[in-house]
């Protein structure tokens, strides 16, 4: 029986106790992953939810924890992921019973906890509560947040010689603990909080643990909010005070420390490969829609970047359509040798104008495709289509010209290409294909026209210095930003695809800082990528602590502290 698989019958429902991770959402298992796409209701806790809701189908309920009704008659409160969402009232209520509650009806219910479920006490509750009221359950295990974090601060826990390891809450320990793994000589991972470090520092020096012995603390573990600190047991303290780590109002945020002559604390700063990375903990803000954006924002997030997309224009009909008709008709009745895509939008509108006439992929039968680029490519593979020509140098209407065969009477029977594209694209690919003795419908097949301004914390952020680097894909873009969120704050990194856009950035007084070697929003990407590495390169050979653009804006040191 498959996890998301009801018994005939069964009016309990079922309930799945899913392991989260430590926080990040690629370490989501594949087990992981299918219960949530078949689950009915999503219960967790906030910072869990947000980790696992991605791979929940749409209309799926979300039952936060964090803002349920206290207990008492009547249902929870659910939201529902992409429906209108029903806040709760900020009051606790027993996790347990919300289980139960939701999984009534034979609902598929999905459990979610931080890190592995067998490692969580409170859902061991629950899952006693579950099989006392006859609930069926099961477990999906997760990377546990002992041991997923260390990996991500660059510490190994056994190290050399095999020490032994052991795993010690500091909220619950009982002084025969403390006793324990003082008197040994085994790595320590102590579950605390960043205001308990240092008090549990002292609790291991007083267990007769070296006031010198190797300590690491991680916080936001496997996120690109984390941070770790390199210290002693006995001068742990004084490095968080160093670093201007106050004390929370809430008591402290959960870390991960690592303890032990030799869990490789000492080598951390060869090991460190994930705070390491070119752009760690870098906002990027890149101008183009989810869709246009999905390959570049997953390249930055290689990098350690995290990427926020805000759609500068939006994509209308043409004010007359029937050009885009008979050019679409032409294309069923054989007019063209062939049709060239210039971009994503470009498919997207002769595909919607297939489905309107009731036509798809087999209408392109006989009929030479070309894709200026691997976007635009993919975008035609999903509609069942192969492309015939891609660029083989720079994807663009250059490089597609570069590589566009020359007329032949004698091997084409038909001399005319079908060009859907925006209504303010360049005449490039158009004299280019003239040149080379083709005739061209040069079709409108979309309008781009300015997009609405993106929300006011977005704006504030772009002026007020809160993104790390832009980057500028065309002209067009450069000017739509400006006009509907304002000119980017004078630390933002600004990263221009090519000389033309480099220049209009420059027009509206912006500090131009990389250019793309080649007109290419991956080569675009990588250029950024280069300038982060030289930047934290020139930091560490400098002695200076590595910080990100945004942090040199005024009033970001004393909100960074606060952390």
């Amino acid at each position: 029986m498959s996890p998301t698989t009801l018994p005939a019958g069964l009016d309990h429902g079922h309930v799945t106790f899913l392991g989260a991770g430590p926080g990040d959402p690629g370490l989501l298992t594949l087990r992981a992953v299918e219960a949530l796409a078949n689950a009915d209701v999503l219960v967790g806790e906030h910072d869990v939810l947000d980790v696992v809701r991605t791979h929940a189908k749409v209309g799926v309920a979300v039952l936060d924890t964090d803002t349920a009704p206290s207990t008492g008659t009547g249902a929870p409160q659910l939201a529902v992921v992409g429906g209108e969402s029903t806040p709760a009232a900020p009051a606790p209520r027993d996790a347990a019973h919300l289980v139960m509650e939701a999984a009534r009806g034979g609902r598929r219910v999905v459990r979610a906890v931080t890190g592995d479920p067998g490692l969580d006490a409170y859902a061991a509750e629950e899952m006693l509560a579950c099989a006392a009221a006859g609930i069926p359950f099961e477990v999906v295990p997760g990377i546990a947040t002992a041991v997923g974090v260390p990996a991500y601060a660059g510490v190994p826990l056994r190290g050399e010689g095999g020490t032994d390891v052991r795993f010690l809450d500091a909220r619950t320990a009982s002084d025969r603990c403390w006793t324990e793994v003082g008197a040994s000589d085994c790595t320590v991972v102590v579950s605390t909080t960043l205001d308990s470090v240092a008090a549990a520092a002292g609790e291991l020096v007083a267990a007769g643990r070296k006031p010198d012995t190797p300590l690491t603390v991680t916080i936001a573990g496997t996120t690109t909010r984390q941070r770790t600190w390199s210290a002693t047991l006995g001068s742990i303290a004084q490095t968080l005070k160093q670093a201007k780590v106050l004390p929370s109002p809430d008591g402290g945020r959960p870390v991960i420390a690592v303890v032990g002559e030799r869990s490789a604390a000492a080598q951390r700063d060869q090991l460190s490969w994930f705070e390491s990375k070119p752009l760690f903990g870098w906002k990027v803000l890149v101008p183009r829609t989810k869709e246009q954006a999905a390959s570049l924002s997953e390249q930055l997030r290689s990098y350690g970047a995290v990427p926020h997309e805000v759609p500068t224009i939006a994509v209308e009909p043409p004010r007359t359509p029937q050009q885009m008709e008979r050019a679409v008709k032409g294309l069923v009745t054989g007019r063209y040798e062939w049709i060239a895509f210039t971009s994503v939008n470009a498919v997207k509108a002769v595909r919607e104008k297939f489905e309107e006439y009731g036509l798809d992929a087999r209408a392109f039968a006989g009929i030479k495709v070309a894709a200026v680029g691997e976007q635009t490519a993919n975008a035609l593979i999903a509609f069942g289509v192969k492309p015939d020509l891609i660029p083989s140098g720079e994807q663009s209407a250059a490089g597609l010209l570069e590589d566009w065969p020359p007329y032949d009477p004698v091997f084409d029977p038909i001399d005319r290409v079908f060009l859907p594209r925006a209504d303010i694209a360049t005449e490039t690919l158009v004299a280019g294909l003239i040149e080379l003795g083709w005739e061209v419908d040069d079709v409108t097949a979309y309008r781009t026209v300015r997009a609405s301004p993106p929300p006011a914390e977005t704006r504030e952020a772009i002026k007020g210095g809160g993104f790390d680097a832009v980057l500028f894909t065309s002209s067009s873009t450069v000017r739509n930003l400006v006009g509907i969120a304002g000119k980017p704050h004078s630390v933002t990194v600004i990263a221009c695809i090519g000389p033309a856009t480099a220049k209009t950035a420059e027009e509206h007084g912006l500090r131009v800082d990389v250019m793309a070697p080649e007109p290419s929003v991956h080569k675009l990407t990588e250029a950024l990528a280069d300038f982060g590495l030289k930047r934290r390169t020139a930091a560490l050979e400098a002695g200076d602590p590595v910080t990100r653009p945004s942090e040199r804006r005024p009033g970001a040191r004393r909100r960074r502290s606060s952390t």
